[in-house]
């Protein structure tokens, strides 16, 4: 046990003195120990057990996969790869497996930075939204990042079934898109208010969306990924 205590130790003071970010594997030299004593690290960052979806709704409460996939997760600055992840967007929870107990476990969201799908999607843990309807947990995807972020809220919701089958509703996926730029949330509907929370005026990149033929209604996440890493903003 004493030995685990100065592995966990031992991670979280590489993390304090740590300026640049680092990547688990590359230039921590104790990777090997920490694959061996995962599970008790996982005691610090992890909640209760996951509980099960309901079967009597249609279709998965999951994100890209019901299935555990390789992922990576970002903790205090250091990123582990390899980790077994599943997102459960209905609850908005992060899910893992816990190699002693083959049980699913909750990631506390507070724990972690981010995490990163096996399909690459990026997430990020943002705080400040709780007017927001959906916030939950505070997970979202990070479609591209500049000086501001742009964000994709997705959730299921469940809506009732009013055939007859073994089901009684069915989940129904969603998605609501933002601007996080100092520290603030804007909701984002429109090319209008796009350009609201970025500060900007529509004027300025009129004759560029038209020659690249973006528009936020057909393709809202080109839209921001253009607006919020175009040069002049950053």
């Amino acid at each position: 046990m004493q030995r685990i205590l100065f592995l966990v130790v031992s991670l979280f003071l590489v993390t304090l003195t740590s300026v640049n970010a680092q990547v688990a594997g590359v230039n921590l030299p104790f990777l090997s120990n920490y694959k061996e004593e995962i599970r008790y690290f996982q005691e610090l960052i992890t909640g209760g057990q996951y509980a099960e979806p309901s079967a009597l709704i249609k279709g998965d409460p999951y994100h890209f996969s019901r299935q555990f996939e390789a992922g990576s997760l970002r903790i205090n600055g250091i990123t582990y790869p390899e980790v077994p992840l599943v997102y459960d967007v209905f609850r908005d929870q992060l899910v893992t497996f816990h190699p002693v107990f083959n049980q699913k476990i909750l990631i506390k969201p507070e724990k972690i930075d981010g995490f990163t799908l096996s399909n690459g999607q990026l997430f990020r843990y943002l705080a400040g939204n709780d007017s927001y309807a959906h916030h939950g947990n505070g997970i979202y995807e990070v479609l591209a990042q500049g000086k501001a972020l742009a964000l994709a809220k997705r959730y299921k919701t469940s809506k009732s079934l009013r055939e007859l089958s073994r089901y009684d509703e069915e989940y129904v996926p969603k998605v609501t898109y933002f601007v996080w730029r100092e520290g603030a949330f804007s909701p984002v509907n429109s090319s209008k208010q796009a350009f609201s929370a970025m500060g900007v005026s529509a004027k300025e990149f009129k004759k560029e969306l038209k020659s690249k033929g973006l528009q936020f209604g057909k393709s809202p996440e080109v839209f921001l990924q253009f607006l919020v890493t175009h040069p002049r903003l950053n």
